[in-house]
């Protein structure tokens, strides 16, 4: 097995802890395969606004969301395919 550095440690231990949480989990769900502004995740999750934009903001920093303006909307989507593959072997494991 290749030898990790301290800060690729930091980093997966950092996206470790952003999946740790129900609330971003189900955010990132909701993200599966579409794109979706804040308003409708706050409506399809039952969350207040506030909160669905503090977890978006994490979720963003740990480059597992990305963003894109719309005049005054804000579209978040899924940052690429190894955020849903690390979900999707998660799943498996826990299923299995």
């Amino acid at each position: 097995m290749m030898k990790q550095s301290r800060e690729e440690l930091d980093k997966m231990s950092q996206i470790f802890k952003m999946l740790s949480d129900q609330n971003r989990l189900r955010i990132i769900f909701a993200l599966h395969g579409t794109e979706v502004c804040v308003a409708c995740l706050c409506e399809q999750l039952d969350m207040e606004q506030s909160a669905v934009s503090h977890q978006l903001k994490n979720l963003k920093a740990a480059r597992l969301v990305k963003s894109r303006k719309e005049g005054k909307n804000v579209f978040y989507s899924l940052d690429d395919a190894h955020v849903l593959h690390i979900i999707d072997q998660v799943l498996e494991h826990i299923r299995h």
